[in-house]
């Protein structure tokens, strides 16, 4: 029976399972968005959801607590800073998942696991990568029309008088 057993063990000890939990929390607190499977998508759902409820009352006692758990201060810093001034009127239901497909590989479903409020973010991002892309294609394109576009030699003509003789075979004397 499984009474009171919480969560998946994804086969792995208990520490390895607590350190895939911090470092997939520190992930998505940093860039806001992951990619994982769909098992440890929904764990770190409920891991990184009790961090954000934690640090929603945010005083000292919570920040020692998210501290234990999240060894980057930066991130801890990003999230008593802009991640809770999105998500302090919310009362819960900071993340959300999206499955994406089975891996090529091992065919493992996949999922994005991503913070609610940061969609603007993503977007404002992947804008920027794709004017980049588009203005290094185009960069590119110029490059290659002036190498087709190249001064086209100029062959000098010579009069008679200076063009050479025509070598022709000696005869042998016999």
């Amino acid at each position: 029976m499984r009474h009171r057993v919480k969560g998946r063990k994804l086969s792995r000890t208990e520490s390895h399972r607590a350190a895939l939990m911090r470092s997939l929390a520190t992930s998505l607190f940093k860039h806001k968005r992951i990619t994982t499977t769909l098992a440890k998508a929904k764990e770190a759902r409920s891991f990184a959801e009790t961090l954000l409820t934690k640090a929603r009352k945010n005083n000292l006692h919570s920040r020692r607590q998210i501290m234990s758990q999240i060894h980057d201060k930066e991130v801890v810093k990003e999230l008593f800073g802009d991640i809770i001034q999105k998500v302090g009127d919310r009362p819960g239901g900071y993340t959300r998942i999206v499955k994406r497909g089975n891996r090529k590989g091992d065919a493992a479903s996949m999922a994005i696991l991503e913070l609610v409020d940061y969609n603007e973010v993503i977007k404002a991002k992947a804008e920027e990568q794709k004017e980049k892309r588009e203005a290094k294609k185009a960069k590119k394109k110029e490059r290659a029309q002036a190498e087709k576009v190249e001064e086209a030699k100029v062959v000098e003509e010579t009069s008679a008088e200076e063009k050479p003789k025509k070598k022709g075979r000696k005869k042998k004397e016999v």
